[in-house]
C-alpha cells in the first residue's frame, strides 16, 4: 500500500507567533518546525507500512525553508519526498492551496493520504475534505486508530464522547489525531540515511497549475484583523481572617463558577 504524507512546515506552537502587516503567519521570524500532528501522520504510516509493505512519501507545500522539515520526516523512516516549492504560491488560501496538494497527488501513486486533523498555524482542520473533492478518495477524518482489511480500511474516528468506527475502500484520505501512536524519535542512522533519499522539488508548471488559481490575489479567505491576547493577569488571593469560607465562595459566585 502507497502512502503519502501532507507534512506542512508551522511556527513552533510553543513561542509567541507574530503576524506580518498584511496579517499573515510571520514565517520568516519565528522558529519553524514540523507540524506536531504531522509527526503522527507519519508515524501511522510508517507503522501501516511495517505491517503491509509499500512505500511512504512525503509531500509538502512551502517555500526553501520547508526542507529541513522534509529531511527530518525522510530520518523518521519516509522513503522519499515530494517539495512543491513555487514563490507564487506564497499567500494561497486553503482552497488555492488544496488545489496544488491535488494536483501534485495527480503525479504520485497512492492509496492512502494521511495528514494531521488540523495544523497548528490556521487550525482550519479542512484539508481531509478539499482534497477529497478534488480527488474523488473517501474522507475519514479525526482517526484514533487506522486498520488495513482486505476490504479496505477500518477507521477509528475519535468523537468528544469516545469513537465511532469507519469503514472505507481505497483510496481514501485519511487525518490523524495525536491519540492515534506516538511518534519515533529519528536516529542518527535514520538522519544519515535521509541525505541520500529522493527528494523532488516541483514548481506550478511542473503539476500543470495555473498561476492565476493561487496566492494572495486568488484566495477566497483574509484575516481583516487580528488582537493581541491580552496579557494574564495575577490571581485575587483570599486570605483567611475568619470569613475565608466565605470570601472565597462570595468570589467563585462573583465569577459565576458557583
Amino acid at each position: 500500500m502507497n502512502i503519502v504524507v501532507l507534512v506542512k512546515q508551522v511556527p513552533d506552537s510553543g513561542l509567541e507567533r507574530q503576524l506580518t502587516e498584511d496579517l499573515t503567519v510571520d514565517r520568516d521570524g519565528s522558529n519553524n518546525v514540523i507540524g506536531e500532528l504531522d509527526e503522527h501522520a507519519i508515524e501511522a504510516a510508517l507503522q501501516l507500512q511495517a505491517d503491509h509493505g509499500g512505500e511512504v512519501t512525503i509531500l509538502t507545500v512551502g517555500p526553501d525553508s520547508a526542507t529541513e522539515t522534509i529531511r527530518k520526516s525522510l530520518a523518521m523512516g519516509a522513503d522519499k519526498a515530494v517539495h512543491v516549492e513555487d514563490e507564487r504560491i506564497a499567500g494561497s488560501c486553503a482552497m488555492s492551496t488544496s488545489k496544488v496538494l491535488a494536483a501534485a497527488l495527480k503525479k504520485l501513486e497512492w492509496d492512502l493520504v494521511i495528514s494531521g486533523a488540523e495544523s497548528t498555524d490556521s487550525g482550519m482542520g479542512v484539508m481531509p475534505y478539499l482534497l477529497a473533492a478534488h480527488t474523488g478518495a473517501a474522507a475519514a477524518t479525526g482517526a484514533r486508530k487506522i486498520d488495513k482489511t482486505d476490504e479496505g480500511l477500518t477507521i477509528e474516528h475519535q468523537t468528544d464522547n469516545g469513537y465511532q468506527v469507519l469503514k472505507t475502500s481505497t483510496p481514501a484520505i485519511v487525518s490523524v489525531w495525536d491519540t492515534i501512536n506516538t511518534p519515533r524519535y529519528p536516529s542518527l542512522k535514520g538522519i544519515m540515511a535521509a541525505k541520500r533519499k529522493p527528494l523532488e522539488s516541483w514548481d506550478l508548471d511542473d503539476i500543470e497549475v495555473d498561476a492565476s488559481e493561487v496566492g494572495t490575489d486568488a484566495a477566497t479567505t483574509a484575516v481583516v484583523s487580528a488582537t493581541k491576547r491580552p496579557p494574564r493577569e495575577a490571581g485575587k488571593v483570599v486570605t483567611d481572617e475568619g470569613e475565608g469560607g466565605k470570601d472565597l465562595a462570595d468570589f467563585l459566585a462573583s465569577e459565576k463558577f458557583i
